[in-house]
């Protein structure tokens, strides 16, 4: 076959796991820069082709068909992704790895993806690319933002589930393939269906609302923003804290939840336990 099955799937990402447990912290920081970049590539890229439509499923089903870009980069490039590093919960089940090398990756990497989405909006932000349309890419870049940070703590919880389910069934799918392009296609309809779903991705995450940060400090950003329908309020809640407190971290917890539980522990107790 030129494919892995579910079982041979499963040794493999248990190997995948404890390579990723044994690199240096220092180089899971700096791919995690790295993935944090190739992610928001693909978030500005879908913002750009999106921003001058007004029907939202339409403008979902494009961002779907842009942003896999990002995580294709991400496992063909090489690079770490904190939310499809959930699945190392594989390599700790069946004892390859201790929980303290599966917390330290997870944390080294979150912050270097944090790291790699922050450049990327602030490089956009100085490129002047979010003028666009008269500045309405900046003003949707904020109304994103806004609305990200004002998800109830539940809806986030859930929406990182649903979001990080789907993220890790797309990685591992693509350890079943064996040549590019079939990895590519493994990973492009799992994201375009998360992306079209509306779910949440802590990572991208980290880009939008990054971004809309920056974009929030230009006066006519905000003012086309408001036309756009978002409250001042909403503006004003728009910062810092409220990346993490308002998506962050229930999205974060979310996504955990759906890839190392949803995906990663029920693989191992499937495929991976009586062995």
């Amino acid at each position: 076959m030129n494919y892995l099955s579910p079982s041979e799937i499963a040794d493999f990402t248990v190997n995948v796991g404890i390579k990723k447990a044994n690199l240096s912290a220092l180089n899971q920081f700096i791919l995690g820069i790295l993935a944090g970049a190739f992610i928001a590539f693909g978030a500005q890229a879908s913002n750009m082709a999106t921003h001058t439509i007004s029907d939202v499923a339409t403008a979902k089903l494009i961002s779907g068909l842009i942003f896999p870009a990002g995580l294709i980069l991400v496992l063909m490039a090489g690079a770490e992704l904190f939310t499809g590093n959930n699945l190392m919960i594989l390599a700790l089940c069946e004892r390859k790895i201790s929980l303290a090398q599966l917390l330290r990756s997870w944390v080294v990497v979150y912050a270097g993806n944090l790291v790699g989405s922050v450049l990327i909006a602030i490089l956009i932000s100085w490129s002047g690319q979010l003028n666009y349309t008269g500045g309405l890419l900046g003003a949707v870049t904020i109304k994103a933002a806004v609305g990200k940070v004002a998800l109830p703590f539940c809806s986030a919880v859930v929406l990182g589930v649903l979001c990080n389910w789907l993220v890790c069934l797309a990685v591992c799918t693509s350890f079943g393939a064996k040549d590019g392009i079939s990895k590519a296609v493994c990973v492009f309809f799992p994201i375009w269906t998360f992306v079209a779903s509306g779910f949440e991705h802590s990572v991208a995450n980290m880009y939008y609302i990054a971004a809309g940060i920056f974009a929030k400090c230009n006066p006519s950003y905000v003012a086309k923003a408001i036309e756009a329908g978002v409250s001042q309020s909403g503006i004003d809640a728009l910062n810092w804290t409220s990346m993490f407190t308002g998506n962050l971290i229930p999205v974060t917890l979310g996504n955990i939840i759906g890839g190392a539980g949803f995906v990663g522990f029920v693989y191992w107790f499937v495929y991976s336990r009586k062995k």
